[in-house]
């Protein structure tokens, strides 16, 4: 038996690889994982569910260049602005820097730097009634409708984690971290959680 035959190469990444023996030689089979375990959780009033925002491109344009054509019918957004046409979000991700959810991203050679940011983040939703003193707790965010409204999005700390925060609703969040903070980000939402129940209980 060779050593690619029924070996199994189980990793932390986004996708788990198992390779098949065949007359041919190995096939690489590949399945999608999800960075977080134990999700959807409910304590309380607040939901956490795991999501996959589809593909995510980072588009960072180059000096002087005029993306509008290119990206149409979105928009590169303004700072803390959100594009959305045709299934597509195109989300302010610092400065000069947006990430292109939900499709491929078209040709911007020569206008824009873009990589592929798909496996880098991990992403959940924190929603219901007490969303935001739960955030506010790890968010150093003025999370206040008027200041941080629905269809805005922030790059920020959550807990001691960079953090992309996006509002989807009156309480409602999308959360994203570097993969490799999933679990840290889980623990951090998980006893805020609890806490913000505990309290409520009281």
């Amino acid at each position: 038996m060779t050593g690619c035959a029924a070996a199994r190469c189980w990793s932390r990444s986004a996708t788990r690889s198992s390779s098949t023996r065949t007359e041919d030689g190995c096939v690489i089979d590949l399945t999608t994982t999800t960075a977080f375990t134990g999700l959807p959780l409910t304590i309380g009033r607040v939901t956490l569910t795991a999501f996959d925002p589809g593909p995510v491109t980072s588009v960072a344009p180059y000096p002087g260049r005029d993306l509008s054509r290119a990206l149409a019918p979105l928009a590169f957004p303004q700072p803390g602005a959100i594009s959305e046409a045709a299934g597509l979000r195109l989300v302010w991700a610092g400065r000069d820097l947006a990430f292109l959810m939900g499709g491929p991203a078209p040709d911007l050679t020569g206008l824009a730097a873009t990589t592929d940011q798909t496996d880098g983040w991990a992403w959940l939703t924190l929603a219901g009634r007490d969303a935001v003193a739960v955030l506010a707790r790890l968010c150093p965010l003025d999370l206040r409708a008027a200041a941080f409204p629905p269809g805005r999005s922030a790059r920020s700390l959550v807990g001691h984690m960079q953090a992309i925060v996006i509002r989807t609703g009156p309480e409602a969040f999308e959360l994203a971290v570097f993969r490799s903070m999933a679990g840290s980000l889980l623990h951090d939402l998980t006893g805020a959680m609890r806490g913000v129940a505990a309290r409520r209980a009281l």
